[in-house]
């Protein structure tokens, strides 16, 4: 005991300040681009921070009780001075300001010697180590971590550092239990979500960032429109010294070799070297005022894959720029303005060739496609101290998002695949869709802090204007076509025997659509006692998706989303915690829904015999028969309809509430541990369901499954809407065979997860991260999107087209993940040379096996029946049929991904040298992460699909990077 308080004595006279044992909580939120100072010391003393790099400083009086609060400080180092009665307390303390988090400093003179039990000292930096004031669940990386580490330079890979969070399908990220298509990503405050599907972001050079914040539970009200989780990113600004430096990143390097092969798969020729190359510079234009900091990189594309048909080659190319700046001007002490922009646009041209994958040989030239990405990107954020207990940030910005397809033969090639052989484009195209789409985000929001002792007040507003100028077709003639076999039935016509058809499939849309956002939230954080913080908030949203003509299509009005939490620091020293959360929270409607539901949209499916031969030359439009039943467009006739019957009068939006409970405690002075359990419920859905109405007449409407729907239709039978109606879709709204009507389930998705974390701080040593999740995610709805039929139009999926689609759909998600273990951790070996190390290893997914039709009508949609008769009595009363739980097939095997990497760092006279080489998949592991789940198919029920089970999607191979860095 004694040598322990010598310890700390020491240290308190080292940093020349004492935390006080009785540690307030103080409320201490922050925004979404900063950090916030907290804290107490001697009643009515001045508290100043000052910022060293950039000679920011700000003096605050501390109250009658000696709290005091910087709100909306910058992310970085500051320097803290307390003066009472014109006499320095202590020696100034240096601390660390981190990304959305508050830092707790209590300074008193002549503090006693367990006066530091609530920090980690790291070298002469106070650290907090368990944040008291914190009621939610988030982890913060900076950029100096992710350099220690194996971590690909991109926001997906240091995301996916955090408990919880995987990779999903279409390159998106699943956050506990959620679809890809439901997070939220900010950068500088700006939300750079796609906002058309929700599945992507705008993303930045890494040599831009600066510091990260996952957020996978329990986030505050200022952030909404998100079920799943939110990415907060800063990027670097500029200081008084000038800094200049360049990085040079060489990928591709000891490549494993794609080796595993499948029917429908070969990825044995796959092959990718990406090189970027950047520099970048920062300083001041006046000191202590206005500094600058620019980064300009270039990037160059050269990979080449095959389709999972085998059929075709591609060679992909790009020579692209990126440019992004920031601009900091500290007005004075209390007014603070930034500006940054960016463009990520990005143009990558694929040759086609065609592809013998037996020989491994490319064919024939076939085609050139140019895909364009990215756009334009700013924001401008003020910051304003109007006096020691009110503040204020005000943000506007811009977000651009492009994306368009377009191939030299668009006009005289069509797309076509003869699926009795493989699922390739044989011919002169593979351009799946002619594609020009520009995404457009306006972006404005306010954030106010008045801080009124015990109680922190926050409120704000954010709006956002979320505008798509969109044209899509089919190239060629417009038709896309499909040879295959037929079971007994095509297109609901009973066929002879061995049969083979043609699907013809024209689809084309345009228009501009807009989407308006907006929010207004409120938080009162109440100290109840100097250990007890309660958070009390509510977020009230508003979605407004609009069709071509301005017209609210889908619009939800006031959605009140509660957030309670609460902090228990159990010891008063900050050294451990019990925290807990509740909140609810909305999910927006994507643009996709307005463009493909609203507009002009045209999606015309024909079905033919097929007479035997293919065109002649290299567009081999298969001939066409007689034409089998009448054209079926369901799903848009190229006409804009009457919205009263395509869309619920009274809808409901999508919410999730989430249940938090947790604990965190310090373990000495570096290691600290937690666990934590949560609770997840998404209680309703918006989806595109086929209703048939009292006269038997069907068709789409946007509505909430399982519940009421008004919808303007024929009442009368006389073939012409006119009224509306309101059913119950949980008891009717399809017909059967014998004319019963039924109804669809209820949406259901559940997650539960226990998570365990134990972490070692950095201290120019050595730092180590362990985490464990068990979590089940259960339902009959993965989301807005689905991941196991590769269907990415947020909220058109095939899951409630009827109530067949989720009969025996309740089962484990395709996002159940039950165990995940993430280690992380780094050493430095000598002052030079350091090695780090990852490891992520998660169990499998489970996998169903969908069939198609029923024994119940004379749908062949996609279903969990399989027949398993002769197709030509699947539709008798002789037809036997097995109904396949969702989830219940198989469940796929873990997957293993081992990192390494080395630095080596040392100054060269005024240069800094850093290089790091990294290896990602060391192991070259190349588990399958898909298979095939299509049993049977449309116009295929009874015929089993040769290609089920086949993996569609394996583990990257093991890969390395070198990263030259140099600055100045």
């Amino acid at each position: 005991m004694k040598s322990m308080g010598f310890r700390r004595t020491a240290l308190c006279m080292a940093l020349g300040v004492c935390l006080t044992s009785a540690l307030s909580l103080n409320q201490a939120h922050a925004a979404n681009t900063d950090g916030s100072l907290v804290g107490r010391t001697a009643p009515n003393a001045e508290v100043t921070v000052r910022n060293p790099a950039t000679g920011f400083v700000r003096t605050v009086r501390a109250d009658d009780s000696g709290n005091y609060r910087f709100p909306f400080l910058p992310v970085g180092e500051y320097q803290v001075e307390v003066v009472a009665d014109g006499q320095a307390l202590s020696q100034p303390a240096q601390t660390t300001i981190s990304l959305g988090n508050a830092t707790t400093l209590n300074i008193a003179a002549g503090g006693s010697a367990t006066d530091l039990a609530a920090v980690q000292v790291i070298g002469s930096r106070v650290v907090s180590a368990v944040d008291v004031t914190s009621t939610e669940i988030a982890t913060n990386i900076s950029r100096e971590e992710v350099a220690r580490l194996p971590v690909q330079r991109d926001i997906i890979d240091v995301a996916t550092l955090a408990p919880g969070v995987n990779r999903g399908e279409f390159g998106g990220i699943s956050f506990g239990g959620s679809s890809v298509a439901e997070n939220t990503v900010y950068i500088n405050g700006l939300n750079v979500t796609d906002f058309y599907n929700r599945v992507g972001f705008s993303s930045l050079p890494f040599s831009f960032l600066e510091e990260f914040q996952i957020k996978t539970g329990g986030y505050s009200v200022e952030y909404g429109r998100s079920t799943g989780g939110v990415i907060n990113a800063v990027t670097r600004r500029g200081t008084n010294e000038f800094h200049a430096g360049a990085d040079i990143v060489i990928d591709g390097l000891w490549q494993g070799n794609g080796r595993n092969y499948a029917p429908t798969l070969y990825t044995r020729w796959d092959d990718s070297d990406e090189n970027n190359y950047s520099v970048w510079g920062s300083g001041a234009l006046i000191k202590d005022r206005l500094f600058f900091f620019g980064i300009y990189e270039k990037r160059d594309l050269d990979s080449q894959n095959t389709d999972d048909g085998g059929g075709n080659f591609f060679e992909n190319h790009g020579d692209n720029d990126f440019w992004g700046a920031k601009v900091d001007w500290q007005i004075n002490d209390a007014n603070l303005l930034e500006v940054f922009g960016f463009s990520d646009k990005n143009d990558t041209t694929q040759d086609v060739f065609g592809f013998d994958a037996d020989a491994g040989t490319r064919g024939d030239f076939r085609n050139r496609i140019i895909n364009k990405t990215g756009g334009d990107n700013w924001a401008a954020t003020y910051t304003g101290y109007f006096t020691d207990t009110f503040s204020m940030k005000a943000m506007y910005g811009e977000n651009e998002r492009s994306a368009s397809a377009i191939g030299v033969n668009d006009d005289r090639c069509s797309l076509v695949q003869d699926q009795r052989v493989n699922t390739s484009f044989i011919g002169c195209t593979s351009n799946t869709s002619v594609i020009d789409r520009t995404d457009t985000r306006e972006a404005m929001r306010l954030d106010f802090e008045w801080n009124l002792g015990d109680h922190l007040l926050r409120f704000g507003a954010d709006h956002e204007n979320n505008t798509s100028d969109y044209s899509s077709r089919y190239p060629g003639d417009g038709l896309r076509y499909e040879v295959n076999n037929a079971g007994a039935r095509v297109n609901g016509v009973t066929v002879p025997a061995g049969t083979v058809y043609v699907r013809t499939r024209q689809v084309a849309n345009q228009g501009t659509f807009e989407t308006e956002n907006e929010a207004y939230y409120i938080e009162d954080n109440w100290n109840v006692t100097p250990n007890l913080l309660l958070n009390l908030g509510v977020r009230i949203e508003s979605f407004d998706n609009k069709d071509a003509a301005g017209n609210s299509y889908i619009k939800l009005n006031d959605m009140i989303a509660p957030r309670f939490g609460f902090s228990w620091d159990l010891n008063g020293d900050g050294r451990s915690k019990v925290f807990g959360n509740a909140g609810r929270y909305f999910l927006p409607v994507a643009n996709v829904i307005n463009i493909k539901q609203a507009g002009p949209f045209l999606d015309a499916r024909r079905f033919y015999f097929w007479d035997g031969t293919f065109a002649s030359g290299d567009n081999p439009i298969p001939g066409l028969g007689a034409e089998i039943g009448t054209v079926d467009d369901s799903q848009g006739d190229g006409s804009v309809a009457d919205f009263r019957g395509e869309v619920d009068k009274d809808m409901d939006p999508v919410y999730q509430d989430e249940f938090i409970l947790g604990f965190q405690q310090m373990l000495g002075e570096k290691w600290s541990w937690g666990v934590s359990g949560t609770y997840r419920k998404m209680h309703n859905a918006i989806d595109d369901m086929e209703v048939v109405n009292s006269c038997g007449d069907s068709g789409f409407v946007m509505a909430n499954p399982g519940k009421d729907l008004t919808y303007y239709t024929d009442t009368d039978c006389d073939g012409e809407s006119d009224g509306f109606v309101t059913i119950d879709t949980s008891q009717t709204g399809w017909e059967l065979r014998d004319g019963t009507m039924i109804g669809w389930e209820n949406p259901k998705r559940t997650y539960r997860a226990i998570e365990l974390q134990l972490d070692r701080a950095w201290d120019d040593k050595w730092a180590f991260n362990a985490t464990y999740v068990w979590s089940m995610s259960k339902g009959n709805y993965e989301g807005p999107v689905n991941s196991d039929t590769d269907f990415a139009d947020s909220g058109r999926t095939e899951a409630f087209d009827n109530p067949f689609v989720e009969i025996g759909g309740y089962g484990y998600l395709p996002n159940d993940h039950r165990h995940q273990i993430k280690l992380r951790g780094n050493y430095a070996i000598t002052d030079n040379w350091t090695i780090g190390a990852t490891l992520d290893a998660a169990s499998g997914r489970p996998m169903s096996e969908y069939g198609a039709g029923n024994p119940y009508d004379d749908n062949e949609f996609l279903t969990h029946y399989i027949c398993e008769s002769d197709p030509s009595l699947c539709y008798t009363d002789q037809g036997q049929w097995r109904l396949s739980r969702r989830g219940a097939y198989d469940t796929l095997p873990w997957t293993y991904n081992l990192g390494l990497s080395v630095a080596y760092n040392t100054t060269l006279g005024p240069v800094k040298l850093n290089a790091k080489f990294a290896v990602y998949n060391v192991l070259n592991e190349q588990t399958v992460i898909e298979r095939n789940e299509t049993l049977q198919e449309e116009e295929g029920v009874g015929l089993m699909n040769p290609f089920f089970g086949n993996p569609t999607a394996f583990q990257a191979p093991r890969n390395a990077q070198f990263i030259l860095s140099l600055s100045y």
